[in-house]
């Protein structure tokens, strides 16, 4: 039920200063803040302002609403209307009038009433006058209105009365000035919270630089891990690769029978040095992802040829009896353009943990599309120990191992998952795993058959299509040298031996050699520094150069060694792979 307050008749212009005196009394006795109250005096004076210059007067009538004036705001708290309504001929372009933009007295009494109130309705219309109708909802707080506090509030306005303009002045003044002091006050706080954002501004700006500092002392001692593991990297394979050689020589039984004890303390000699040198590679190739300095190399190839590789690479190896090893294509598949060394690398990570932690049963290695995909995928599936699913993720951690049992008979580095996660994302693809303890693993590669083509290492010169009869080795490690002549038949070959580069280059001037085994590191001269000079000699431009390192492809820039015609890494020396690069070298035109 609506109740008036008070209604006030607008006849001459001291009424607008009675109209705005009786807004701050109502709002006041209705328990508005003194906020509030300016606003509502305010609006009410602009309103009751309009009223006498553009209708010649009108009224004002103050409501206590108990329900609200727009229900769709979903407020229920009782409400004070002022109704402001006039006899005048009314605006003639209301639309315009209410808008918040352009000028005009009319309008910009409006915005402001509007702007200032909860609610805001107007009525107007050609010779009808305007009725204006502005609500502002009364504060929660605020105590609930019964009739007989209603009365009260009615008897206590009518009692008051309006005083006199010097006193509504006075008290605008009042109301300025404390406006202007909260004004100050405001002021004061904003310079102090500036302050305060300059002082954290430069806290800030001193802690970036601090970071920044950290992250440049951080990527120095990167760098300079990189480079030690880069320079070192030929000091650690040198001795690692000659304990290979020698273990291999003696393994053939190029030089005589060993016994049984002797085999078996050899083998564990031979397998201890390829778990380090196995170890040292893994290590620099993620230093070398990191940094992203791994080169990949694109070239086209077949799973089949693939398998058959990785097939061939297993079967020497002391698998054991109780687990079979088998390779599967699911259908044919089309050739694949990626780099097939990292591809290689991946599975045969994969597959020697599965045969690491599998004491009985099965590794199966697949080939297969994925559905509706330019992708190919690879699974190493196994009845192994399996992986709980809550270390499915520490399994790709570098040096994480997870505590099984069978651990205590099957050690590793921690590095070989890793790794092969990381040249996975090289190759555009990734790696997941399905495991559960005890019920096996499968590891499965998912790669696009194509990727971005980049230079091919080792793209050979044109060597005359001849058999090999006298041979050259470059190398500053006798070891190494010795190695590799037990691995050439001496019936078949004459064997010069030169300690550096600069020794190597006078012999191949001086003994025209057929064939070149040539050394990258070396005290005196870099091996590609050699290989350069050989081919500006004419006498020695033609000679095809094996490049014999400890190093690997990827260590080796690809647009330096163009020139040579093919690479033996020293950690895969064998009289089987001396001999196959022979013979693909002597096979080229």
């Amino acid at each position: 039920m609506n109740r008036s307050l008070l209604r006030l008749e607008l006849a001459q212009d001291r009424d607008i200063v009675t109209a705005r005196q009786r807004a701050r009394q109502v709002s006041a006795l209705l328990g508005f803040d003194s906020q509030d109250q300016v606003r509502i005096a305010t609006a009410v004076s602009e309103l009751a302002r309009n009223a006498m210059r553009h209708a010649g007067g009108g009224a004002i009538e103050f409501i206590l609403a108990e329900a609200p004036a727009r229900a769709s705001l979903h407020i229920s708290n009782p409400q004070l209307q002022i109704v402001i309504s006039d006899h005048g001929p009314g605006i003639s372009n209301l639309d315009d009038a209410i808008n918040e933009s352009g000028n005009g007295e009319v309008k910009l009494g409006l915005v402001a009433a509007r702007r200032l109130m909860d609610t805001f309705d107007v009525y107007s219309g050609k010779g009808r006058g305007t009725t204006i109708t502005l609500g502002k909802f009364v504060p929660r707080r605020t105590e609930g209105f019964t009739a007989a506090r209603t009365a009260a509030i009615v008897a206590q306005l009518a009692a008051d009365g309006p005083t006199d303009p010097t006193t509504e002045i006075q008290y605008q003044n009042r109301e300025l000035l404390r406006s202007l002091e909260e004004l100050r006050l405001r002021k004061e706080e904003l310079a102090r919270l500036n302050a305060e954002l300059e002082d954290t501004n430069r806290g800030v700006m001193a802690l970036y630089a601090e970071l920044e500092e950290r992250a440049a002392h951080l990527r120095l001692a990167d760098e300079t891990k990189t480079r030690f593991l880069s320079a070192a990297s030929h000091e650690f394979r040198t001795p690692v690769n000659s304990i290979l050689a020698l273990s291999k020589i003696l393994l053939h039984r190029l030089d005589g029978d060993l016994t049984a004890e002797q085999e078996r303390q050899v083998t564990y000699i031979r397998q201890a040095a390829e778990q380090l040198s196995t170890m040292v590679d893994d290590l620099l190739d993620l230093r070398k992802v990191e940094s992203g300095k791994l080169q990949l190399r694109v070239e086209p190839f077949t799973v089949t040829d693939l398998f058959g590789a990785l097939r061939g690479m297993f079967k020497p190896l002391s698998i054991k009896d109780t687990v079979s090893l088998t390779f599967e294509e699911n259908g044919a598949l089309p050739e694949l353009h990626t780099d097939q060394g990292k591809v290689s690398q991946i599975l045969r990570n994969l597959i020697s943990n599965a045969l690491k932690f599998t004491e009985a049963g099965s590794v199966r290695v697949t080939a297969r599309l994925a559905a509706d995909t330019d992708m190919i995928v690879f699974s190493v599936a196994d009845t192994g120990i399996g992986v709980a699913p809550e270390n499915h993720r520490r399994i790709f951690d570098e040096f994480t191992q997870v505590e099984n049992p069978l651990q205590k008979h099957a050690k590793g580095t921690g590095l070989g998952l890793p790794l092969s996660q990381r040249l996975a994302g090289l190759l555009g693809g990734s790696i997941d795993v399905a495991s559960e303890l005890g019920k096996g693993s499968v590891f499965s590669l998912a790669i696009p058959l194509r990727l971005a083509t980049s230079a091919p290492l080792g793209v050979p010169s044109t060597p005359h299509a001849r058999e090999a009869q006298r041979v050259l080795i470059v190398d500053d490690s006798e070891i190494e040298r010795y190695a590799l002549r037990q691995f050439l038949p001496s019936r078949t070959f004459e064997v010069i031996e030169a300690s550096g580069g600069y020794e190597g280059l006078r012999l191949a001037r001086q003994s025209h050699p057929d064939l070149i085994f040539l050394d990258l590191a070396m005290p005196d001269v870099h091996g590609l520094e050699v290989l350069k000079m050989l081919k500006a000699i004419e006498e020695t431009r033609n000679i095809p150069v094996i490049l014999f390192t400890s190093q690997r492809a990827d260590d080796i820039p690809a647009e330096s060694a163009t020139a040579a015609s093919a690479l033996l890494l020293k950690s895969e020396m064998s009289r089987e792979s001396v001999a196959a690069v022979i013979r693909r070298v002597g096979s080229r035109e």
